[in-house]
């Protein structure tokens, strides 16, 4: 059998289950390994505010981390709220003991105000766990205490980074969160080189607990065999869409989703069976040729949390009429569908469930049926895009896309368009899954009497 690397979470408790061992917990599973806990904390807690802090005595940290380590061995470690002087000198002499890699994530003051790290602990941590750690990675304030900088750009966080290197830490993440602007680039300082992570702000209220998943995503990338570089890489792709797809609870700042990898990957195959079923669905529909474009008819279907063309299913070549009828592809695949996958990935920007599309030929009397059943449809012009959308190769749609919904001031479940010169006329049915577009093909056809 092959080995399934250990990581080790050593942090404490978070009682809303957004940050802490939880998260962490949460991120090894998603990242296929097996997580071991070394519980230093138990915190009352919420989105709001940490109401209390019950601290764990260090010698039962220290024989936490000793039965992992004389069972499973310890293939990375990330740290985390630490509290204490002593849990820090408990951690950083089993860190020595057993020569893991670790990642510290230097959580200092939680986003409520309150101190997670103690004065003493903190003089400890730079003496003491600095120099034994793998991977640093301080947000912006704390990067500024431990630097003595004040830090306002990246040129400032690069300067940081290289100066608590000094302290003995092999690499150093500059988390650039904090940074207003709409970028929000990472620092990485490593081997006497500085790297620019880039990445998109997000304007998000769901963030509690960013700095717990990716502390641990980078320990278990690292655990995994990765580079540093690579570990960080991995470790800030998690957090991007962890962040995005947060979950909206609690009245203050909600958890982030660090199981949106997994859900991703999961429901690859889900969404095969369901455009494969769909076809079959397709086959047994009286006179389907009279819905079929000239340009072709295709079928697609998102899975969750899509964020580019390749996360979206269809039919390679597309579904034809031919002398012999209409020939339905078999196979499905991945990204064989830009065009639908467009309008699929800018209406889930409005309606996350929105994740099916199907286009027909265009037709007011099958547009009227549509209409009939009870499905809101909207519209825009091709003729009124602008110079500067029609410049930028695939822009047309999500453009056409929102002005459909301004159009309608909802969210439509058939959206169409009339052509422009080269461009066919085309209709755009919306919905849950595949099958649902399909049952509404059914109806409509019914609904002709073609």
């Amino acid at each position: 059998m092959v080995r399934i690397p250990i990581v080790l979470t050593i942090a404490g408790s978070d009682s809303c289950g957004g940050a802490g061992i939880e998260a962490d917990l949460k991120v090894f599973a998603a990242l296929n390994v097996h997580g071991v806990v070394a519980l230093t904390a138990v915190t009352a807690q919420n989105t709001l505010s940490v109401s209390g802090i019950f601290s764990i005595p260090a010698d039962f940290v220290g024989r936490q981390i000793d039965v992992v380590a004389e069972d499973f061995g310890i293939d990375a470690a990330k740290t985390g709220m630490l509290y204490s002087q002593e849990i820090v000198s408990v951690v950083s002499n089993r860190v020595k003991r057993y020569g893991f890699p670790l990642v510290v994530d230097p959580v200092m003051i939680s986003k409520s105000g309150v101190q997670l790290l103690r004065e003493d602990a903190i003089k400890s941590m730079v003496k003491e766990l600095l120099p034994l750690t793998t991977v640093l990675t301080p947000n912006i304030p704390e990067a500024e205490f431990l630097s003595g900088f004040e830090i306002r750009s990246v040129n400032d966080m690069s300067r940081a980074a290289r100066k608590i290197c000094e302290y003995g830490v092999k690499a150093v993440v500059v988390k650039g969160g904090h940074l207003k602007g709409k970028e929000s680039p990472d620092v990485l300082a490593y081997e006497g080189k500085i790297e620019i992570l880039p990445s998109p702000h997000i304007e998000s209220k769901t963030t509690h607990g960013t700095g717990c998943i990716f502390s641990a995503a980078i320990a278990a990338e690292i655990a995994k065999g990765l580079s540093i570089i690579d570990s960080v890489r991995r470790a800030k792709e998690l957090v991007i869409l962890a962040v995005k797809y947060g979950l909206n609870i609690g009245k203050g700042y909600g958890p982030v989703n660090p199981m949106v990898m997994l859900y991703r990957e999961s429901s690859r195959y889900q969404v095969i069976r369901e455009i494969e079923e769909a076809l079959k669905l397709l086959r047994h529909i009286r006179n389907l040729e009279y819905f079929i474009p000239e340009v072709g008819m295709n079928i697609a279907m998102a899975i969750p949390y899509a964020i580019d063309i390749n996360d979206v299913a269809a039919v390679p070549g597309r579904i034809v009429k031919s002398i012999n009828g209409v020939r339905i592809p078999e196979c499905v695949k991945f990204g064989a569908s830009s065009h639908l996958a467009r309008y699929i990935l800018k209406i889930m920007e409005y309606n996350v469930n929105l994740r099916s599309a199907l286009n027909i030929r265009y037709d007011p009397e099958v547009l009227e049926a549509l209409k009939s059943l009870g499905l809101k449809a909207s519209s825009y012009d091709r003729k009124l895009e602008p110079k500067e959308i029609k410049n930028i190769e695939g822009a047309t749609i999500p453009w056409g896309v929102e002005q459909a919904i301004s159009k309608h001031g909802s969210i439509p479940d058939v959206i169409y368009h009339t052509g422009d010169v080269g461009k066919e006329p085309m209709i755009v049915i919306f919905a849950k899954n595949a099958r649902e577009t399909i049952d509404i093909l059914i109806r409509v056809s019914s609904e002709l009497k073609i």
